[in-house]
């Protein structure tokens, strides 16, 4: 099964389609609320599709839809007029459907006669279950290796399939119900100005067993531990209000959308971690869950806690070429389907370059925002083990530069975060081959050298401090040395296995001016070609610059535009005072989020604003999908020039706000263990509630203000 060398961007669905989503559970429908069999619809639980099929027919016909809404993310509303039983086109029969997902299904359906008139309806819900697992849903593959046995026993339907030694069900039912082995149905006379309603429940079953919290006829879904965390995330986060109307509601909704995508440790009710994105991955992914948490740190800092404290429990402990995972290395991916053991060797998936430097850089950041001293110990080993990954297998070839290379046929070809097998190129076109060296990974494993020595600073291990900052400015020196295209004036995508720069011009050189591995006199250079008509679209900045030979503004990494991407571009842009291209970058990416309804896709197609009067979507975009959600959030950080650092008992906040924007209040923002409210307009800016241990200052960071000054490379201070 070669499940991780396919593309890496989501199949293919209909246009129209509606996902609910609750932790790692999700369904996709149609419109009306139907899921129809052979495509990529179905209700989803662990990683199986514990629903392919739900087609609704009263008196022998599909509603005609009306309207699908989705109040919150886990629920939906379809309306639809049905078939008048002698065939009249003006149906007085009204199908109201409330759909709610978590630990399976639960579908509340009510028929509404508004005739003066009795109505004889005969109703039936054709179900099916093809328990496939997600990866073979989502490459449009057809599961095999299973039989799928139905049987009807005391009102409920049950659908089993065995894979791999485990046993996967659906259970079905509904009172009132005639149970058939492939539909649910009902006869029933509704009295005029009457109507008639039932609950279907779906139920996941895992050898057997079904879930702690399943749904019930009786009991409300408003009721579960899932409903009650959302209802709770949204009186945690901060109350945001800002004068642009745009602006507050893009805001709002990265918020929402990130408290739909956090996913719960069973063993640790009180650990929250983020998954990627949805509809196809609600899951774990180390570095996509690392970056959103990074990036929501202003929206709440235990994301980053709970994704660290999560990703630790799983860091690799062994060699074994089948799943990627070596000794101190953090997962790419987390998984629990049917075929997941064959798909990944195992639950999880290592193969990825950077979540491991990252891990030990969002620890660090963490640790600057004040929060958790017993959660920074109790990270701190597993810190050290990433960094022992990096010099140990990282550094392939002890040349200072991290690189990957997969060891079987069946991993990731590429492994940063442009990991289609297509994405990384030379300006010629030409595909690049490994061992590769990308240039965003040196400047995480720089973050990663400067965390660990602040960290040593906030214990006081002045060796230790010296140590990792004399291996930060020496991975600096060499990586401005080495991957500077001084003829091209930027840098270079990578160095691959021959040792060559890979001559593209691309976004990822932004990640390395927001970690501060670029030298001071390079960085208007490469600022320059970021802004440039090549790079910039009007909406945010393309992963690969238009006059390259591989560009594709309809690509998934060679041309198109991701948010979060753009998002990291702005920030290494305002982090070395370009003040002006930062703002410009947040106001674009601001604008093409009202195009899509507040709610930034994971990626758009890479036109000139010039060209099209509005955004292009990307035809298999993940929505909502989490560092896609956080860029709003971060842009406003910049905006702000909000940086807490409690290892210098400092906060700088030094707004740069358009005037556009107006007024900006963020209340209850958790800081360190205080609740404070950050209040600013233009350049001016104040803190209610400041911990005592901070100072305020109404100056920006300085550009290179990285942990290395005062720090010579002898080690003297």
């Amino acid at each position: 099964m070669n499940a991780w060398n396919a593309d890496t961007s989501a199949g293919p669905s209909e246009a129209g389609a509606v996902t609910v989503v609750e932790g790692s559970s999700f369904c996709i429908s149609s419109h009306s609320g139907d899921i129809i069999a052979g495509g990529p619809q179905g209700d989803f639980y662990q990683d199986t599709r514990i629903l392919s099929r739900w087609m609704l027919r009263v008196n022998g016909a599909p509603r005609e839809p009306l309207v699908a809404r989705t109040p919150t993310a886990f629920q939906a509303t379809f309306v639809g007029r049905a078939r008048w039983s002698d065939g009249r086109f003006d149906s007085p029969l009204v199908v109201r459907h409330q759909r709610h997902v978590g630990p399976g299904l639960r579908d509340d359906i009510t028929i509404r006669n508004y005739s003066s008139e009795p109505a004889e309806c005969d109703i039936e819900l054709i179900v099916d279950a093809d328990l496939a697992d997600l990866f073979d849903v989502k490459g449009g593959r057809v599961a095999t290796g299973a039989v799928v046995r139905r049987s009807v026993h005391d009102g409920e339907l049950h659908i089993e399939a065995e894979r791999n030694g485990q046993r996967r069900a659906t259970a079905i039912r509904a009172a009132g119900a005639h149970v058939r082995e492939d539909a649910l149905t009902f006869r029933v006379d509704i009295p005029p100005r009457g109507h008639w309603s039932t609950s279907v429940i779906v139920v996941p079953l895992i050898n057997g067993k079904g879930p702690d919290e399943p749904f019930t006829e009786t009991r409300s879904p408003h009721h579960r531990t899932g409903v009650q965390r959302h209802i709770a995330w949204g009186e945690h986060v901060p109350r945001i209000t800002v004068s642009e109307r745009n602006v507050q509601n893009v805001l709002n909704r990265s918020q929402s959308d990130l408290g739909s995508l956090r996913i719960f440790d069973s063993a640790h009710s009180d650990r929250v971690a983020v998954a990627a994105g949805a509809p196809w991955f609600m899951a774990l992914f180390g570095r996509d869950s690392l970056l959103s948490s990074y990036m929501a740190l202003l929206v709440d800092p235990n994301l980053a806690a709970g994704t660290l404290q999560t990703l630790a429990e799983i860091q690799g402990t062994k060699v074994d070429p089948a799943s990627e995972e070596e000794p101190g290395r953090i997962p790419h991916e987390v998984r629990f389907g049917l075929t997941s053991g064959l798909a990944l060797g195992g639950t999880a998936y290592y193969g990825t370059a950077d979540a491991t430097p990252l891990f030990v850089s969002v620890l660090s950041e963490l640790n600057r925002w004040g929060l958790g001293g017993d959660i920074i110990e109790s990270l701190l080993p597993h810190a050290d083990r990433a960094l022992d990954w990096i010099e140990h297998f990282g550094d392939r070839d002890g040349d200072g530069f991290v690189e990957y290379l997969r060891p079987n046929p069946h991993g990731l070809l590429n492994q940063g975060w442009k990991d289609s097998w297509d994405g990384i190129n030379f300006a010629d076109g030409r595909m690049a081959e490994p061992p590769i060296a990308l240039c965003e990974v040196q400047g995480y494993v720089y973050a990663a050298y400067i965390g660990r020595s602040l960290l040593a600073r906030s214990a006081g291990d002045k060796a230790l401090e010296h140590k990792w900052a004399e291996r930060a400015a020496s991975l600096k020196e060499s990586f401005n040395e080495r991957f500077w295209l001084p003829g091209k004036g930027y840098f270079a995508l990578a160095l691959d296995r021959d040792k060559q720069p890979v001559d593209s011009c691309t976004s990822n050189m932004g990640h390395c001016l927001w970690v501060g591995i670029v030298d001071e006199d390079k960085a208007s250079l490469v600022a320059e070609r970021l802004m440039s008509p090549e790079m910039f679209t009007g909406w945010g900045i393309r992963t690969l610059g238009s006059d390259m030979g591989a560009y594709n503004p309809v690509s998934y990494h060679n041309g198109s535009v991701w948010p979060h991407d753009t998002a990291l571009v702005a920030t290494g842009l305002m982090r070395y005072g370009f003040v002006e291209e930062a703002s410009r970058i947040a106001s674009g990416l601001f604008a093409a989020a009202a195009h899509f309804d507040g709610q930034l896709p994971e990626l758009f197609c890479g036109f000139d604003r010039s060209d099209f009067p509005e955004p292009v979507p990307y035809p298999t975009a993940c929505s909502p999908q989490a560092w896609a959600a956080a860029a709003p959030v971060q842009l406003a950080r910049i905006l702000l020039r909000f940086d807490p650092d409690f290892t210098r008992r400092v906060l700088h906040l030094a707004p740069i706000l358009p005037e556009e924007i107006g007024d900006f209040q963020a209340q209850n923002v958790l800081l360190g263990q205080s609740r404070i409210a950050i209040q600013a307009r233009g350049r001016a800016g104040s803190v209610d509630g400041l911990p005592p241990a901070l100072t305020l200052v109404n100056e920006p960071r300085p550009p290179l203000d990285d942990g290395l000054r005062g720090i010579t490379r002898a080690g003297a201070p």
